[in-house]
Formats: C-alpha cells, structure tokens, sequence
C-alpha cells in the first residue's frame, strides 16, 4: 500500500519510468518533472526496465536475512499450546520464554485469529451473522438471578448477614428475566416473570410478540435453546398460532444465540452488578431505566455504534 506521503503512486511511477525508457528523457529531467529525486527516478526507470508494469508496485521491507528471528521450534511450540490449550500472547509467552509482543507477531504471522473471534470449545472462528430485517429472528432466553431481600444481600450486608438470600422458603429464590432480543436491531424485551415453565414461556412469547408488532415489527422466528419449556407442545402450538416459527440451537453450543447471552453479560455489567442495590423493586425500578437507554440511547458496538432503536424505521415519536 502506497503511504500517505508518496509522491507517486503506481500510476505515476509508471509514467515516469516510462518517460525515461521509452522517450528518453534524462534521468534528472524525469525527476524534476514528477518532484522526486534523481535517485528514486532511477530506481522507477530501472525496474521498469527489468520487470515491466508489474515491477511498479511496493516491495516487502522485510529483510532477506533475519538471523534473530524466533528458532523454528519455539514457534512451534508456540502454535501447539495456542491450539490445544486456547491462551493468548501473554500466557504463551510465559510458558516459551518469549515476549508477548514476539508471541502475538508468532500468532499473526501464522494466520490465527484472536482468542475473542474463536470459540473457545472447539478452536473454530466464529461465523457470524446477521439478519437482514427487523423480525426475521428473535433470540429468546431466559437469565436467573438471585432476588435481593429487602434491606439488601451480601453485596451490601456481607456474606454472613446476607445468606438468606440463596433460601427460597425465606421469599427471596430466583428472579426470571425473560428476554426477547431481534437479531437486526439488537432491539430488547424483557419481564421479570416467577418461573420459566412452559406456560410462562408461551405467555412470555405472545406479550414480546405484540410488543414487537406495536413498533412494527413482524416476528417471523424465534430462536431458543433446547430447554426443556421450549420444547414442549405448549411452545409449539403458541408458535404456530401466532405465525412463527420455532428453532432450537445446537445441543452444548449456547454460542448459536450468541446474541442474546452477549446481552446477558450487557445486563450484568452495566445493571444487575453495577451498583449494590437494598431490595429486588430497587433493582428491578432501575432496571426500567436501563433497558429504556439501551434500546434507544446506548451505543451499541455491533451496530456501528448506533443504539438499537435507530435501525426500527417505523418509530412514530420520539423517546427521551
């Protein structure tokens, strides 16, 4: 690639060499014509001469000979713990007594891709996607917290004076935050529901569905894991009387509907653990708020930066 401040390009390298070979102009003619040096007009005009147009383009900087480059096996030692053990740079170099920066270049140069872009089970790259449409897939799961005792759990009374909190004949027991994400917009829907049976879930599903269908959006699938809810005929039949169609991910692959777990994580980060909180209505008053901003202010990385809301074209009125 041709650096910003090259007074020639390919094109322009071409004209000068063959100003020189086929005109014969001067050498120092030529570079006074194209404001360059008499040394780089000669360079052009010389490989024009030896290799033709194709002689133009940049050549590797790389040396020929590189006599401190890493041995051949401890780059392969390298390579070998990458594939059977999963561990970036750092660890790597820990282990072969190299420097990190020497183990990632080890890791480029051999054309293996971030620990982020492979799943981490298999060593595959992630295959990504996206649908073209709003409502043309719906990620549904559902995320168990543990519910906070009024007055508040561990977080804020410690470990010891907080323990009620993981008893269910004490009330607290689990909340079920069931969600419903749209694959194109990233646009989410959310209850906080007792349980996650069958019936809850196809009740879950029927109120996400006519949310999506008041912002104008059409569900058309939902996408689910294969728990036991969704696999019942409960689940079934609801899809099939609104008109949509039900699809499972791969059995132990939870990464198939990557999409709604990396809300999980969101939801966790910047909500759930982002603060203590003194009772569950606490955290859940709070988690109206933040579901508001993330659907229609957040930046969401995935999107070029844009919030979820954005990429819905049938939005009548704002939302501040």
């Amino acid at each position: 690639m041709v650096h910003r401040n090259a007074p020639l390009t390919e094109t322009g390298r071409l004209r000068l060499a063959r100003c020189v070979v086929e005109d014969g102009w001067p050498v120092r003619r030529a570079a006074e014509r194209f404001q360059v040096s008499h040394t780089t007009a000669a360079r052009w005009a010389r490989r024009y001469r030896q290799l033709g147009v194709t002689g133009m383009s940049d050549r590797s900087s790389r040396p020929h000979h590189q006599p401190r480059r890493t041995a051949a096996a401890v780059e392969e030692q390298v390579l070998q713990l990458r594939r059977e053990h999963r561990i970036g740079p750092l660890r790597l170099s820990i282990r072969c007594g190299i420097a990190a920066s020497t183990a990632h270049r080890i890791l480029v140069r051999h054309g293996l891709p971030p620990l982020a872009a492979v799943d981490r089970a298999t060593g595959e790259p992630v295959r990504r996607y996206e649908r073209a449409r709003p409502g043309e897939l719906v990620h549904i799961d559902v995320k168990k917290l543990g519910r906070i005792p009024d007055g508040g759990g561990h977080k804020v009374l410690g470990r010891a004076a907080g323990s009620p909190n993981k008893d269910r004949r004490d009330g607290a027991g689990y909340a079920y935050l069931h969600i419903a994400l749209d694959d194109h917009t990233r646009l989410a829907y959310t209850e906080d529901l007792p349980d996650e049976t069958a019936p809850t879930c196809a009740g879950f599903l029927q109120r996400a569905t006519a949310h999506f269908a008041s912002l104008g959006i059409t569900v058309e699938r939902v996408l689910t894991d294969n728990a036991w809810a969704y696999s019942k005929n409960t689940w079934r039949n609801t899809c099939r009387d609104l008109g949509i169609q039900p699809r499972w991910t791969r059995p132990w692959h939870p990464q198939t509907n990557g999409k709604v777990e990396r809300f999980h994580r969101t939801l966790l980060d910047e909500w759930a653990y982002q603060k203590p909180y003194t009772s569950n209505r606490d955290r859940m008053e709070a988690f109206t708020d933040w579901l508001h901003w993330y659907n229609y202010f957040r930046p969401h990385t995935g999107i070029g930066g844009q919030p979820p809301a954005s990429r819905v074209t049938n939005l009548s009125e704002p939302h501040t």
